[in-house]
């Protein structure tokens, strides 16, 4: 059975934030009331430690609860994830004792939203470029460029983004920090209108000539370099999280199925449900298969992470893996859900069709299907 309540979202709480999900996806609205009911429980400060004024929730704590999220609001799960993944490895360089991230500690109790700039039209490397341009100057950088799939794009107080410093050409840097809401060049183009996850309202983000001072800066790197540090940090954080909102979704879809097979009657049943069909049943037994496996490797890789397990260096492919794995198996659920219900999971009306779009999304979040397959495969070959 499914724990709909944690140590944070109580059962009340999601159930309300399950309650606007739909409306938000048919008007393509942003979940603003979703954000101001997670700030209000403590949410947005959940990672941090509690003598720092949050909630001290350990890495497997918070993704259980974002699984239990994306079991209910799927969309906000996504989106709030753009800004827990930032608040883990502030926590983290907090609680050794890193005065450097005091300011993104103090920003995140005080209740700011903070969202991820990485995405780029053109750019399929991520991190390790960028097609920003990021010009040093006096105090700081001068950054210039165009941003996509900004979740909370309409909430957001800090974007974190990362840039390029070609003044040395034959050293060029890719440069990590925080753009100011409110910093002068700062503009964001309403262009989110999509198959799924619509109320992520992931806009675009245009930068123009926006100062981002030193002291806003976390990480500079080589470029095709990998980032270490605070950048680093945000990995095994970010990926596991995003697995288990997918997971929680995968979940729901297979509940409501079961659900409706064994409410829904046949006359090739003598009216008896569903359920009582061999293959309905071998399809229930597959969604089930499929996540079992996917719940057991984000469980023992986010204890593991959480008690301090040295994974060296397969921890990117673990969180990779995790990743990969955790949205694979919520398609792959969500579409034997389908067939359990029939032809009916295609009305509109239904949360299983909103679910069955949601869940594509998840192949296409950075690192991609194809980039986990070509990181994993060069280096077990050793092509790196």
């Amino acid at each position: 059975m499914f724990q709909d309540s944690g140590p944070v979202l109580s059962g009340d709480l999601l159930k309300k934030l399950h309650s606007r999900a739909a409306d938000y996806d048919r008007e393509n609205a942003f979940f603003a009331e979703d954000v101001a009911d997670l700030r209000e429980a403590g949410y947005l400060r959940a990672a941090i430690p509690a003598d720092r004024g949050g909630l001290g929730l350990s890495l497997a704590e918070l993704n259980r609860e974002q699984r239990r999220l994306g079991y209910w609001a799927p969309a906000t799960g996504v989106g709030i994830n753009m800004h827990l993944y930032w608040t883990g490895p502030t926590a983290d360089f907090a609680r050794a004792g890193d005065a450097g991230v005091d300011w993104l500690v103090e920003e995140i109790v005080a209740g700011k939203v903070f969202a991820a700039g990485h995405g780029e039209p053109g750019n399929d490397i991520g991190l390790f470029d960028s097609l920003t341009a990021a010009v040093p100057v006096a105090g700081g950088y001068r950054v210039s460029g165009h941003k996509v799939f900004t979740s909370l794009s309409p909430a957001w107080d800090w974007l974190g983004i990362h840039a390029r410093d070609d003044s040395d050409p034959e050293h060029p840097k890719v440069v990590h920090g925080f753009v100011a809401r409110d910093s002068e060049g700062v503009r964001t183009e309403p262009t989110w209108d999509t198959l799924g996850l619509r109320a992520t309202a992931s806009h675009d983000t245009y930068m123009d000539n926006v100062f981002v001072p030193h002291e806003r800066v976390v990480g500079i790197f080589d470029v095709g370099a990998m980032p270490d540090g605070f950048v680093f940090a945000i990995l095994p954080w970010v990926l596991p999280m995003l697995g288990n909102v997918y997971l929680g979704l995968g979940r729901r879809a297979v509940d409501l199925a079961l659900d409706t097979a064994q409410r829904r009657t046949t006359k090739s049943t003598g009216d008896a449900p569903v359920a009582s069909k061999p293959f309905i049943q071998y399809l229930a037994a597959e969604a089930e298969l499929v996540l079992e496996g996917a719940t057991a490797q984000l469980d023992e890789l986010t204890a593991g992470l959480t008690a301090g397990v040295d994974y060296g260096e397969r921890i990117l492919y673990r969180v990779f893996a995790a990743k990969e794995n955790a949205t694979r198996a919520a398609r792959q659920a969500t579409e034997l859900a389908m067939e359990i219900v029939g032809a009916g999971s295609l009305h509109r009306r239904g949360e299983l069709e909103r679910l069955y779009r949601d869940v594509r999304a998840g192949a296409f979040h950075p690192p991609n299907s194809e980039a986990v397959h070509d990181f994993i495969g060069r280096s077990v070959l050793g092509m790196m």
